[in-house]
């Protein structure tokens, strides 16, 4: 098996200001077509910053699209041909009000492979400076602290649904047992 699918045609079902749809005719490895629904998306980032006492920032915000509070790891869109390190740091001085340093890379995520092209990159960090928070105008949330220990209970106990929150969560867990963060 090769393992690959040939655009045939793609055609723009709808282009907002986060996403564009597209509906694609795909050719398969056996000669056969199929449609392919594809979410455009320019990606993501979000940093697990840790405090001097292993205590990990949260945000805890209210997510339109599942109609309830998540807690998650502090994060933002890309917008397009933003360089990501850079959207990172922004985005936890927005969110947080600190910037961090010994940026640690901990990978990229796929949230939805089957239907969208999204890429959340991951980082860790140490908090190094405490300053205010730039939130966006239509933008509300809570900062809080909570020991990186619990914050991996939480995760394993299922209070905390985000995936890039809980694969970051236990990649800086990890980290820090083994003395890399």
């Amino acid at each position: 098996m090769k393992l690959y699918e040939k655009t045939r045609s793609s055609d723009t079902k709808f282009e907002g200001r986060i996403i564009k749809v597209l509906l694609d005719e795909v050719e398969l490895e056996n000669g056969k077509t199929a449609k392919r629904e594809v979410v455009c998306h320019n990606g993501g980032v979000c940093v697990a910053a840790l405090t001097e006492k292993d205590e990990i920032l949260l945000v805890r915000q209210f997510r339109y699209p599942y109609k309830e509070v998540l807690l998650e790891l502090p994060a933002g869109k890309l917008e397009k041909g933003e360089d990501p390190f850079e959207a990172v740091k922004r985005e936890q001085m927005e969110e947080t009000g600190t910037a961090g340093e010994h940026y640690t890379f901990l990978g990229n995520l796929y949230p939805s492979p089957g239907y969208c092209g999204e890429i959340i990159r991951i980082w860790a960090c140490r908090i190094s400076e405490k300053g205010e928070m730039h939130l966006d105008e239509d933008e509300f949330l809570e900062v809080e602290r909570i020991p990186l220990k619990k914050a991996v209970e939480m995760v394993l106990n299922n209070e905390i649904p985000d995936s890039k929150t809980q694969v970051g969560i236990l990649k800086t867990a990890a980290l820090v047992e083994n003395g890399a963060i």
